[in-house]
């Protein structure tokens, strides 16, 4: 079966417009779903709203440090969604009435996200809600940023930091703020 100069014309135009939809689709919304995706929704909607932190933030952070990988074990031992340290887990589940706590149970995502929302809670008490000084506690530990506060090399007030002086934590803050917009624009969340 032949087909005419003018249906092969058609046929093309309309292979074109499908490849047109076919990129348009993938650029904006697979592939940013896919690089931001959004899993546990329903734990990280509990758990954000019962210890007053923003979902986006919790989101952007799970999404930083462990991409969504319920089993992700950093080099230092960090474990689960919101890489939690051991000791960090201890201590929460201890404040929380978690029994029998084991390090393993990081890797529960509903445990996980609780502790690290407590975890997120405590920074924002502790450094007055400061969004880039909570972030920079939740990588270097609070211990350092307190450190860095009494330091006017890294802050003026005592409060903020106009300095980060971990290179890493640094750009965990900046990664972590990135991510926060794009959380709030790509699903609407705050």
């Amino acid at each position: 079966m032949f087909f005419s100069l003018k249906n092969k014309i058609k046929i093309f135009v309309v292979f074109c417009i499908i490849c047109i939809i076919g990129v348009i689709a993938v650029r904006y919304y697979a592939i940013p779903k896919y690089l931001f995706p959004l899993k546990y929704e329903n734990i990280i909607e509990k758990y954000s709203n019962e210890y007053d932190v923003d979902k986006s933030l919790v989101c952007a952070m799970i999404n930083v440090e462990s991409s969504f990988d319920k089993d992700a074990l950093s080099y230092r031992g960090a474990k689960g969604l919101m890489q939690i340290m051991d000791t960090t887990g201890a201590w929460g589940a201890e404040e929380l009435g978690i029994e029998n706590f084991t390090p393993e149970m990081l890797f529960d995502p509903e445990i996980n996200i609780k502790i690290g929302c407590w975890y997120i809670n405590k920074l924002n008490k502790q450094f007055e809600g400061q969004r880039d000084t909570v972030l920079s506690a939740y990588n270097a530990g609070s211990g350092h940023v307190s450190g860095w506060l009494c330091d006017e090399s890294y802050s003026n007030d005592g409060i903020t930091l106009h300095s980060i002086p971990f290179e890493e934590t640094s750009n965990y803050v900046k990664k972590v703020n990135a991510n926060i917009i794009i959380y709030e624009k790509l699903y609407g969340i705050k």
